[in-house]
């Protein structure tokens, strides 16, 4: 759903939307300004990952958008979302990091943007960046549990949805037509941080064109222990994370074109970083990525269907690895990606949505550090999501089947990877249930059966991966991974007080591990094998008003915990985040703002057999925030302090902690200060 309203007002309320909302708030309910009266109402923001645009989710959903994401952003898509109730991250230093959703990772949890497909490799290799940076984001929306099942098996641990309006899908403005935009800055002392973003909207009740650019520098990250850090032949010893800096920039430009009944629209996109890799003190990443998009809609049609849309997105991807600066290993990807999705005309209480969604990549790995062979891979699948409403609650079900074919294309130059092809058909389907017991009360429930295939680099991976010190084996042999998810909760709200509580058992009867072969090889062997697998685990959150008027006082408290085990060898599934408590006080009054918090991580012992277990530890952050007006501009000041107590831990969910033990502490104490401005 995207918010319209009056010209000079709707980037304002965008950036206000979530300004009182705790990172555990309840996701799927509405919210207004919480300010003195006049109070104004805001429109309902809707989880576009439902394709019916309810507001009542039977799935577990997070939302961040406006200075809710502003205060919690980070360098990274994975720092961002990091200590959201069930969500950590691979953590590979500060320049990249993927969500970890529920302990699962990788190819099983899909980053979309705008709805769509993003091509990167950052679900090969932890050491491989997400393609999208948080200077562009409008809105992040985490999806968890079998309902991300319309994505796909590799949606099995959940879904990201990455929403920008680079492509406006609503008028910005009315016929007399208008500017608006919005300008980020921010400058941070732990890295030395100087980014900022900037977006342009104009146009008319007819069509809308949009431009932004963002760009960010960092210096070596800032850590609570000394470190030493060899390059160019000379050893220094400093409480810095060696070759952690950064420089990053992008920009789009994108419009689209109104007319009575829905809209049609284009964008191009690009994405350009050069980072340190932290496990290496002389390696770094230069990445880029272009994406090019189309999309339309068209709303009430007549016959069996109201409504009809479409998106595709190519995506072209490249990143080389630079030792002491100079060029080695390249990795490419381009893939397009085409979705359609049919709105049925209501039967009754009955609504639904029928689609098919079509995947097309192409990889290549040149230099000495490829690991996996050139790769084809195809993927087609039809869904369905129908919900029925009743007197009680509502009742859904989904389906999806897909045609995969995964094919090694071999190296030119390497003759350890040799030509092969499997196709596959996984299926899924999904029952849910959403049961409003009390005007205060709802509880919901989640069944799935999901299949997955297996990646190109799990069949054909043939060779030393630099990032996980490993020798990594593929098996050409390997079936589809199965899985059966069970998902239940219960959901409190009265006024601005709210709770919520999720329990959650996932058991796999051929997951898809790596698992040790030969750990006395020079470079220890890992080999792609099926195993059975459970991951159980519990989320809750809740927020509580202390103090009601002209200023407000909430308590926000989260809490998760998830236990991840091979059933096969009864041992622990490596890198799971341990049990998490949080809170986090949430004061206003008038223009200003502030917030304190603490999480505690207890220590993860539960790891396999060889590896490390991870100490607990306790941070603390705080924000404040001011807003002013001049006119019709916004501006929101704002502070954030991270880790204040300087405190030195690791992260159990990266597999930095098991590597290179000691190398890659979390950042350290830091204070970023800067100005959102909206007009």
């Amino acid at each position: 759903m995207i918010i319209s309203t009056p010209h000079g007002q709707h980037r304002w309320l965008r950036a206000t939307l979530f300004a009182v909302m705790s990172s555990g708030a309840l996701a799927q309910t509405s919210t207004s300004v919480a300010t003195p009266p006049p109070v104004q109402e805001l429109p309902t923001i809707t989880i576009t990952g439902n394709p019916l645009g309810a507001t009542d989710l039977i799935t577990p959903a997070a939302q961040y958008g406006g200075s809710e994401l502003l205060l919690r952003a980070k360098t990274t898509l994975g720092e961002t979302l990091d200590g959201t109730p069930g969500v950590s991250s691979t953590y590979f230093g500060p320049n990249a990091s993927r969500p970890v959703i529920r302990g699962l990772d990788g190819d099983r949890i899909r980053i979309l943007n705008n709805g769509g497909a993003t091509v990167d490799l950052s679900g090969l290799s932890a050491d491989h960046a997400v393609t999208l940076d948080p200077l562009a984001i409008e809105r992040i929306e985490v999806l968890r549990g079998p309902a991300a099942l319309q994505y796909g098996g590799s949606a099995v641990g959940g879904v990201v949805n990455v929403i920008d309006n680079r492509i406006p899908r609503e008028p910005l403005f009315d016929s007399a037509g208008g500017v608006s935009g919005k300008a980020d800055l921010g400058l941070a002392t732990g890295n030395a941080e100087r980014g900022g973003a900037l977006m342009l909207e104009t146009g008319n009740d007819r069509y809308a064109l949009h431009v932004d650019a963002q760009a960010r520098r960092t210096d070596d990250v800032s850590v609570p222990k000394a470190l030493a850090c060899t390059q160019g032949g000379v050893t220094t010893v400093a409480r810095r994370l060696c070759n952690s800096a950064s420089e990053t920039r992008g920009g789009a430009l994108g419009g689209a074109v109104f007319f009575d009944h829905g809209y049609v629209g284009a964008s191009a996109s690009t994405f350009a970083t050069q980072y340190g890799t932290v496990a290496e003190d002389e390696v770094k990443i230069d990445m880029k990525s272009s994406r090019y998009a189309l999309e339309g809609e068209v709303r009430n049609l007549s016959g069996w269907f109201q409504g009809l849309k479409a998106q595709f997105s190519r995506s072209d991807y490249s990143h080389t690895e630079l030792s002491a600066g100079v060029p080695g290993t390249v990795f490419k990807n381009t893939g397009n990606d085409l979705r359609v999705e049919a709105r049925q005309t209501k039967l009754g209480a009955l609504d639904g949505v029928i689609g098919l969604q079509m995947e097309q990549s192409n990889f290549s790995a040149d230099g000495s550090e490829a690991f996996a062979p050139y790769s084809r891979t195809a993927h087609m699948a039809m869904f369905a999501h129908e919900e029925l409403a009743t007197s009680w609650g509502k009742l859904s079900a989904g389906a999806r089947l897909a045609s995969v074919q995964v094919e090694s294309l071999g190296n030119p130059l390497l003759a350890r990877f040799t030509p092969g092809s499997r196709s596959f058909n996984p299926a899924s389907l999904a029952l849910g249930g959403l049961w409003k017991v009390a005007p205060e009360w709802q509880l919901t429930s989640n069944l799935a059966w999901s299949e997955r295939a297996p990646k190109d680099a799990e069949l054909f991976a043939n060779g030393v991966h630099v990032a996980t010190n490993t020798f990594e084996v593929g098996n050409v042999n390997l079936d589809k991974e199965r899985s059966t998810n069970l998902d239940v909760g219960a959901a409190w709200k009265r006024g601005a007080n709210s709770a919520s509580v999720q329990a959650f058992v996932n058991q796999f009867s051929k997951y898809i591990s790596l698992e040790p072969t030969d750990l006395s090889a020079a470079v220890p062997v890992y080999s792609s094998t099926q195993v059975q697998a459970r991951f159980t685990g519990l989320e809750a959150n809740g927020k509580l008003r202390l103090i009601e008027g002209a200023q407000t006082l909430d308590l926000a408290l989260r809490w998760d915990t998830v236990q991840a085990d091979n059933l096969s060898t009864g041992q622990p599934l490596p890198r799971i985040a341990p049990m998490r408590t949080g809170a986090t006080l949430l004061w206003s009054s008038g223009p200003w703002g502030a917030r304190l918090g603490v999480d505690q991580l207890a220590a993860q012992s539960r790891v396999p057999v060889g590896q490390l277990a991870t100490d607990g530890y306790t941070l603390w952050n705080a924000a404040l925030t001011f807003k002013a007006k001049s006119g019709p501009t916004n501006l929101l000041w704002y502070a954030r302090l991270d880790n204040a107590g300087d405190t030195l831990a690791y992260s159990s969910s990266s597999i930095l902690t098991q590597t290179v033990p000691g190398k890659v502490p979390l950042p350290g104490r830091s204070l970023k200060v800067g100005l959102q401005v909206n007009f």
